[in-house]
């Protein structure tokens, strides 16, 4: 059974250039972006039009962010994980 687990978290979380362990990086530009918009936002009080916008610029931010872990991300985590974020935001959007 140890094994079986050991491989899961291998195939799962290992970068597959360096070989290390990623669960977690840096934020990058776009998801710095979407960070500092939604907190902008969030501090915007009371709401007035600049909250849509940087409403827009987050949302924008955080999908190139989600597209680019998706595409790119170093492990079928990252990619799962930008996978979800992007399916999340779609769906904020529909139910909006």
């Amino acid at each position: 059974m140890g094994s079986a687990v050991r491989t899961a978290t291998n195939w799962a979380f290992r970068d597959r250039k360096t070989g290390r362990i990623v669960i977690a990086q840096w934020p990058n530009v776009p998801l710095i972006v979407a960070l500092a918009s939604f907190g902008g936002r969030r501090l915007a009080d009371p709401p007035d039009p600049w909250t849509t916008v940087l409403s827009v610029i987050g949302n924008v931010a955080l999908v190139v962010w989600a597209g680019d872990e998706l595409v790119r991300g170093v492990n079928p985590w990252r990619r799962a994980l930008g996978a979800g974020v992007l399916v999340a935001v779609v769906a904020g959007w529909a139910l909006s």
